[in-house]
């Protein structure tokens, strides 16, 4: 939990602070109000996430960027499937930001594993905010047999809480993925609500992610949809069907993007609203170790299908 002693700001704080919650309010402002017309032409764009080519160099992931057709990347910066090891974040996201700019491309969201404060937390998201970038996605978090439900929710809104205030002092947007599964908070994706419906939207939401709200709602997603629209810092997009397996049932299994369960109900409502922040595409289905020319027709089909059904 982080020191109360330093949520009291001083002079200077205070207006570092007020300035960028003005800011980041008229952020919230432009991707995230709702009404019924076409905004394809002011969405801020298509991202890749860069997770299957961490590998990568900044230049080399720059390149492969610009060759798919891609705005720019969702760049994992993370102990697992990252691109960017945090304690490198000082050296290493600068670099990858200058290579993608290069090209013009950019960093829209950068995923962190980050769940509240503390020291490395705010390196990364000092970093972040120094290259001008907008947006991040929060680390997971999950229940535990030996907290209750009610308890969970209530501990992690408080550190979310502390987030909001750090976030309007950089002048950033936090955004925690609902995901499926049994013991993810954000699963059921009401308890984000109860959480953040009384935080500033500018500085914390949700990064929705339709494949993961699908797969957990089944057919009520259109209105966990709209409970939890006004709250989107990013639309994450993937592909599932369902599968029989011998020792688990029916079990989600990701596929290529137009193949699976996501109905085109789901492109026509989002480009009903005005949202226009980043929509990220993921590529769970990917297997690992790809050659780099198969690697790349397959995401390039996937972002053919993405934007075909977002015209």
């Amino acid at each position: 939990m982080r020191n109360k002693s330093r949520l009291l700001p001083s002079r200077r704080r205070f207006i570092a602070s007020s300035t960028a919650v003005v800011a980041s309010t008229a952020l919230a402002k432009t991707s995230c109000s709702l009404a019924s017309s076409d905004n394809s032409s002011k969405r801020e764009g298509i991202f890749g996430f860069s997770k299957p080519f961490a590998g990568y160099s900044p230049e080399d992931t720059a390149d492969m960027v610009a060759e798919i057709g891609w705005d720019g990347i969702e760049c994992p910066v993370r102990k697992h499937h990252t691109h960017i090891d945090p304690e490198r974040v000082e050296e290493m996201l600068p670099k990858m930001a200058e290579a993608l700019k290069k090209r013009d491309k950019k960093i829209a969201i950068v995923s962190t594993d980050i769940t509240h404060v503390d020291p490395m937390a705010e390196r990364i998201l000092k970093t972040i905010a120094s290259l001008g970038i907008k947006r991040y996605r929060f680390g997971f978090k999950h229940y535990s047999k030996d907290r209750s439900i009610e308890q969970t929710v209530k501990e992690f809104g408080a550190q979310l809480k502390d987030l909001s205030a750090l976030n309007a002092e950089l002048g950033l947007q936090g955004g925690y993925q609902n995901h499926s599964g049994s013991n993810y908070i954000g699963g059921p994706i009401w308890d984000l609500w109860l959480m953040m419906k009384d935080l500033d939207a500018a500085t914390v939401g949700i990064c929705w992610d339709i494949g993961q709200a699908m797969i957990e709602g089944g057919l009520s997603w259109p209105t966990q949809a709209r409970l939890t629209r006004n709250l989107w810092v990013a639309v994450h997009v993937k592909d599932f069907v369902w599968k029989r397996t011998e020792k688990r049932g029916w079990q989600p299994e990701w596929c290529r993007l137009g193949e699976g369960r996501i109905t085109e109900q789901f492109y026509e409502n989002l480009k009903a609203t005005r949202y226009s922040g980043p929509i990220s595409q993921h590529h769970e289905h990917l297997k690992a170790g790809m050659p780099h020319k198969d690697l790349v027709n397959e995401l390039k089909m996937d972002f053919e299908a993405l934007k075909t059904r977002l015209a």
